[in-house]
């Protein structure tokens, strides 16, 4: 419908090259609905510009920050204090109904149904599931929900220092009242979910509809390799622990087709990128020595278990899926 859209924030260039990535995900699945891009000043023109050709809207918004470095510090996620900035999206009121959708999330399939639900509807996070994640929520624009959760914002602050401490608070009957405004979990899979419950994955994990690259590094942070179709990043960094390598070339390969071509016209040539060729692309060149993959060494049973417990498996190397999965069919048998 006219007055229905997709809307997502970027607040700098990386996060504007997901928001590429979902919109063309959004596109590359008919969807039928608008979408918009919010952005913040620090995204350059060339970014914008590319924004243009894939978003019907691109709006410009000043940026809000929780400031609420105890709670940030408390998650390790300094960065997440700008995601206030979300809030914003109540002042689309031209528009009757919206699905948010964070710029690191990558649409599957058509999912276009989720405007037939209602405020506020989104799906458990995996980590306190009577809480919802804000990556993915439908919403309705109203200047006066907008003004009532920026009173709530300067009042009570959030619980976690970002927005989904604050939707959590303000919105506080999601987890009890309605449960129509549950989405089910395939509309915001967090890959990290993937390897807490492997077996979950196996049965449902082909229905999923939305995959949502959570933490602190994104799959614009690895380095890409098109001829052997390899993302690669440090193997043993447990920031990296949480990205599943098959989503991780499903978004890179969208961003290799469909959005680095219209980002190079818009640049001339794009800096930072200039080895990337139709035959080879990789990431920010001045990241790739730093993300290159070193050899892991080897390390005690007692250490990897250590390491489990502490939610810090090599999900990249040796715990890897395929590994995972070869271990689980065994036992199976």
């Amino acid at each position: 419908m006219a007055d229905q859209a997709f809307v997502t924030l970027a607040t700098n260039d990386n996060y504007a090259k997901g928001a590429m990535v979902l919109g063309q995900s959004l596109r590359n699945h008919t969807t039928t609905e608008k979408l918009v891009a919010l952005i913040g000043p620090r995204v350059t023109e060339p970014y914008r510009t590319t924004l243009n050709s894939i978003f019907d809207e691109v709006c410009l918004v000043d940026i809000m920050d929780s400031k609420d470095t105890a709670h940030l510090a408390m998650m390790k996620r300094p960065d997440l204090g700008i995601t206030f900035t979300k809030l914003h999206c109540w002042t689309l009121t031209h528009y009757s109904k919206c699905v948010f959708m964070d710029a690191d999330t990558l649409v599957l399939s058509n999912i276009d149904e989720l405007f037939e639900r209602e405020e506020l509807s989104a799906a458990p996070d995996p980590g306190w599931p009577d809480c919802f994640n804000s990556g993915v929520f439908v919403f309705r624009p109203s200047n006066e929900t907008h003004e009532k959760l920026v009173k709530f914002c300067s009042e009570k602050g959030s619980f976690d220092g970002g927005d989904q401490g604050v939707l959590n608070s303000f919105f506080n009957t999601w987890a009890t009242a309605d449960i129509s405004k549950h989405l089910p979990f395939i509309y915001n899979l967090s890959s990290i979910a993937i390897y807490s419950y492997l077996p979950a994955f196996k049965q449902y994990g082909h229905e999923a509809k939305v995959v949502h690259f959570l933490g602190k590094m994104k799959p614009w942070n690895y380095s890409y390799d098109a001829e052997s179709r390899e993302v690669k990043g440090h193997s043993l960094s447990p920031d990296l622990l949480h990205l599943h390598p098959d989503y991780l070339v499903m978004w890179w390969e969208l961003y290799c087709k469909s959005v680095l071509p219209v980002l190079k016209q818009a640049y001339g040539d794009i800096p930072c990128n200039t080895d990337c060729t139709e035959d080879k692309v990789c990431g920010d060149v001045k990241e790739v020595a730093a993300l290159a993959p070193v050899p892991p060494r080897q390390i005690s049973s007692e250490e990897r278990k250590q390491r489990w417990e502490a939610g810090q498996a090599d999900y990249m190397g040796d715990d890897s899926f395929v590994h995972i999965e070869r271990k689980l069919d065994s036992f199976l048998k």
